[in-house]
């Protein structure tokens, strides 16, 4: 049944021309607006949630017979929403029973599959937006954005990465070698797309649907049934994703259980029982390095795709804006308090200073720059709450307030319970700027010069891993040095950011997200290597006369 994928073929096709060209697209509005999604769409999101907290979550037909399910907002509320609970025996068994019609299904069968749900879930994006809000942290327009419009614009990304490569080559072809005067031989040949196997995607706890939709839907549209992991404090985004693509695939006649919800609790854990069994053929995890080296060392029949811990830096070298440049930096740290894969936190500055539009300034009084810009930023409640959000788990305030005591606190912030980052200067040498510290924090550390801070930089990101790095600079000739130390060191460079563009923001179809080529991960969203090895290709040839 390819109803589906003629209905979005059209939406495919710029899909995948823009994978191509890498230029701005998106089918999916990121503004909420009732003009876009309907005037009552908001009001309608909020009820919608509001009638899951505190009842049984409904997956016709999932397998299990328990319930599970310990969420609490950030903001404070209970969610006590109960969630089908099945064992990893049922949910593999279920898998493997699902896996036959899926992998004889038709390439634009899945695909299709896959774009309606992506339609079906950008139509709730409201209420994916109180979903994700609620159990994340984010203020509502960040979750709207990162847990509707652009999770899907992930989503879609991946499956038209994975139509291109299922495609690239032909399905059927007629072979004739020339024997001199002899007749030819001929062959019909013809390939099977032969999936890898079961699929299991692991969720995180800050961004639940867009760091887990490239994977899933990369799986799915290549014939993998899916089980999806929900991290314990953020599973309802991700259980209103498999309840739609469950009703999507029974409407295209396929498997329900070709997409699967694994929920568990803390202290009784399926992940590492899952990501064990020999059905398991692909994992995509996004999480801390110490998670993704148990998975290295112990789910060695399984392809990894991940996404890991990381350290990324910021550049000081000279600027022609320098307010721009600190309110731009200012809202690139205030963001979701930090807690972004992609957030800055090692801020390099040379010793004595930088050159600016407003003369040579010392270290100290660049630091104090970038801490009054944050000031401002956050001066109103109201718009410091929609910028910082909530802090998504304890532990990260808790790590923020033990690490204040290890340098010079130019601004306290999320160390004292105020909004925005703790702002700490601390040497080169120092122990607690050589890894992640995931959170509000951010280490400002003088630097010789400013070719010693791109070469500090560098050299972290290609030993400890990093997802973006930023320089400001005003020599061409340092800038070219720069690019070329980061590209050797794997990691994707913004220049000169000002206005309202960010170091944090990475754009479907245009940005390669991660690289795969440091620690901080080793795949990309969503280049070639992220959709072709999830399935291959299997020859059926005959001869045939002549």
């Amino acid at each position: 049944m390819t109803r589906f994928f003629d209905q979005h073929r059209a939406m495919l096709l710029s899909a995948v021309a823009a994978l191509a060209s890498r230029e701005y697209w998106t089918p999916f509005p990121e503004v909420p607006s009732g003009k876009i999604y309907g005037e009552t769409a908001k009001t309608d999101g909020e009820a919608a949630f509001a009638a899951l907290i505190g009842d049984r979550f409904d997956l016709p037909g999932h397998p299990g017979q328990g319930a599970a399910g310990t969420e609490v907002s950030p903001y404070g509320q209970t969610l006590d929403i109960r969630y089908p609970a099945a064992t990893p025996d049922d949910l593999i068994a279920a898998a493997r029973a699902a896996a036959p019609a899926l992998a004889d299904a038709t390439v634009e069968e899945r695909v299709g599959v896959c774009l309606e749900a992506l339609m079906r879930l950008n139509r709730h994006s409201f209420l994916m937006a109180n979903a994700t809000m609620h159990t994340t942290g984010q203020a509502f327009a960040m979750a709207f954005q990162a847990g509707g419009p652009h999770a899907q614009d992930r989503g879609l990304e991946a499956v038209a990465a994975a139509y291109a490569e299922m495609t690239r080559f032909a399905a059927h072809a007629r072979w004739e070698k020339p024997q001199g005067k002899a007749a030819p031989i001929v062959m019909e040949k013809s390939w099977t797309l032969r999936p890898a196997g079961i699929a299991l995607t692991i969720g995180c706890n800050t961004f639940p649907t867009w760091n887990s939709y490239p994977g899933l839907f990369a799986s799915l549209a290549t014939g993998n049934p899916v089980i999806v992991k929900p991290h314990p404090r953020a599973i309802l985004p991700l259980a209103l994703t498999v309840r739609i693509l469950r009703e999507v695939l029974v409407e295209a006649g396929l498997p329900a259980d070709a997409i699967l919800l694994a929920v568990d609790e803390p202290g009784a854990e399926v992940t590492k029982d899952l990501a064990t069994r020999p059905e398991v053929k692909l994992i995509d995890y996004t999480g801390s390095s110490a998670f993704g080296g148990w998975l290295r060392d112990h789910a060695r029949q399984a392809q990894l795709f991940t996404e890991e811990t990381g350290v990324n830096s910021v550049v000081f070298a000279a600027t022609d804006d320098l307010d721009g440049m600190c309110a731009n930096l200012a809202f690139a740290l205030s963001l979701y308090s930090g807690q972004m894969c992609t957030s800055p936190q090692n801020i390099y500055i040379p010793a004595d200073g930088i050159d600016t539009d407003k003369g040579h300034l010392g270290f100290d009084d660049v630091a104090s720059s970038l801490s009054g810009a944050i000031d401002a930023l956050l001066s109103d409640p109201g718009r410091a709450a929609g910028i910082c959000g909530a802090i998504a788990n304890p532990a990260t305030q808790a790590r923020v307030k033990a690490v204040a005591a290890s340098g010079r606190v130019l601004r306290a912030g999320a160390a004292e319970g105020e909004a925005g980052p703790l702002l700490l200067v601390v040497g080169d040498d120092a122990a607690v700027a050589r890894d992640e510290c995931f959170g509000p924090v951010a280490f400002l550390v003088p630097m010789a010069d400013a070719d010693a801070a791109i070469a500090r930089a560098a050299d972290l990101a290609l030993t400890k891993g990093a997802i973006t790095a930023a320089i400001y600079d005003t020599d061409a000739a340092r800038i070219a040095r720069a690019e070329a130390a980061f590209a050797a060191a794997g990691v994707n460079l913004s220049v000169n950011l000002t206005g309202n563009i960010f170091v944090n923001q990475s754009a479907a179809f245009s940005d390669f997200h991660v690289t795969g080529a440091n620690p901080a991960g080793n795949a990309s969203l969503t280049d070639t290597a992220f959709v072709a090895t999830r399935f291959r290709r299997v020859m059926s040839r005959r001869l045939v006369a002549a």
